[in-house]
């Protein structure tokens, strides 16, 4: 599968922006799914994971701020981010895997997205 990230901007902080990731090919529904991000001197960290059945996962740092979602029909996962914080500034990466193992762990996923920045000022 092929992933292409999109909707990543600036926004000052407090305000929301939404993330989407295409795939290709026909067997999207059959991946579990997940954004990571990574700032600049610092490792990519997990942010919310959606697995095959919908149910998803989310970093301490994100919960009751960020939601995951996924359109199997139109084959694309979205990431809606209210509240930004600076600390939120990163590179976001979609990730897509058949069998998750920790959704948490980036190296679990088997296919990666090209990143979209996201910078959150003060």
């Amino acid at each position: 599968v092929q992933l292409q990230a999109s909707g990543g901007g600036s926004v000052q902080a407090g305000g929301s922006l939404r993330l989407s990731c295409a795939a290709s090919g026909r067997t999207f529904s059959s991946y579990a799914m997940g954004w990571f991000r990574q700032a600049p001197g610092k490792e990519r960290e997990f942010v919310a994971a959606i697995r095959r059945s919908g149910t998803s996962t989310y970093a301490d740092s994100v919960k009751g701020r960020f939601t995951i979602s996924r359109d199997n029909a139109k084959n694309t996962m979205n990431l809606q981010m209210n509240s930004l914080k600076p600390e939120d500034t990163a590179v976001y990466y979609c990730a897509a895997v058949r069998v998750v193992g920790t959704v948490g762990n980036p190296n679990d996923y088997d296919y990666w997205g090209q990143g979209t920045l996201v910078t959150v000022s003060s």
